[in-house]
């Protein structure tokens, strides 16, 4: 395959990715803002949704406070922001006309079919009952498109490199997230545990649709230390950074043994994900903290997207 194949495949499954999550975003800082002050909390909830975007800093070199208004532009349709959801849509479609003859029809059918219908929203000052239809298209347009690409491709090359850019964007997203609820959604002053603590808690599972897992597995109240069990170190959660490093490190064998050979891309993927195995939830609280864990898994998973493009997508 050429690298440029290789390349628009990985990116194209990324980007349909992101646009999923930050339509997942989005959503979760609209559930929290239109709760009642005493659940909700004095925190911008709107601030928190970019930060877990990555795009505090992007948005604040263009608009001087976090409205609501100006942040659901910003991240679901400004042409100014690269992860926007239409930006995301528009270079999947891109990327994947790019490579028409490696997608099924379906896939292609999906693909277009998202970016023709997400370009009727305009996106200005849409209530809560159009935002709430607007996020719902968008995931279940990334959802249809995922749902093809593992009904119909076969498991060639093509598969592998389209699976991995899911598995590193998906790792990256939850992070991301867990991240922000420590630094950005808890105000300094409410202890861990309390009410709206709950409610922020409930409000990062929705985001990443680990509720009922979370309730299937544990069987009890919201408690911080098991919401980071499951979306870090429990492989039978989808997103969580366990289940992608398992699926990562699978693929990339996948790709060894059908290229002849290994490199730093799977060595840097088992190595992250033996560290992951290895792990408890105790040590990661009591010894590391969860925010340095997280911010060196985001820099480790970093590292392992520049291996990926080294080693095939260059």
């Amino acid at each position: 395959m050429l690298s440029r194949t290789a390349d628009s495949l990985f990116w194209l499954s990324r980007y349909v990715e992101r646009a999923d999550n930050t339509a997942r975003i989005i959503d979760a800082a609209s559930r929290l803002v239109a709760m009642p002050i005493a659940y909700a909390g004095t925190s911008n909830e709107w601030e928190s949704a970019l930060a877990a975007a990555g795009a505090l800093w992007s948005f604040q070199e263009r608009h001087p406070t976090a409205d609501r208004d100006a942040v659901i532009d910003f991240l679901a349709f400004s042409p100014d922001n690269p992860s926007s959801i239409r930006s995301c849509i528009e270079t999947a479609r891109h990327n994947a006309r790019s490579v028409r003859g490696a997608l099924t029809t379906e896939m292609w059918e999906a693909m277009n079919a998202a970016w023709l219908e997400l370009k009727r929203y305009d996106g200005r000052a849409m209530d809560r009952t159009a935002l709430n239809d607007f996020l719902s298209r968008v995931k279940e347009a990334c959802l249809r498109f995922d749902g093809s690409a593992y009904r119909t491709m076969l498991r060639n090359d093509v598969y592998f490199f389209s699976r991995i850019g899911v598995y590193l964007e998906r790792a990256d997203n939850t992070a991301r997230i867990l991240d922000v609820k420590y630094h950005v959604l808890l105000p300094e002053t409410v202890s861990v545990g309390g009410g709206l603590d709950y409610f922020q808690w409930a409000s990062i599972l929705r985001s990443v649709s680990a509720l009922t897992a979370y309730r299937w597995v544990y069987r009890q109240s919201l408690k911080p230390w098991l919401i980071a069990d499951l979306l870090v170190l429990n492989e039978q959660m989808p997103r969580s950074l366990a289940s992608c490093y398992e699926n990562l490190s699978a693929f990339l064998d996948e790709l060894s043994i059908a290229y002849g050979r290994q490199g730093a891309a799977q060595r840097t993927a088992r190595s992250i994900r033996t560290r992951l195995q290895n792990a408890s939830i105790s040590d990661i609280f009591q010894k590391k903290g969860l925010h340095e864990f997280l911010s060196e898994f985001i820099a480790d998973n970093g590292r392992l997207g520049a291996a990926i493009a080294e080693q095939y997508l260059t």
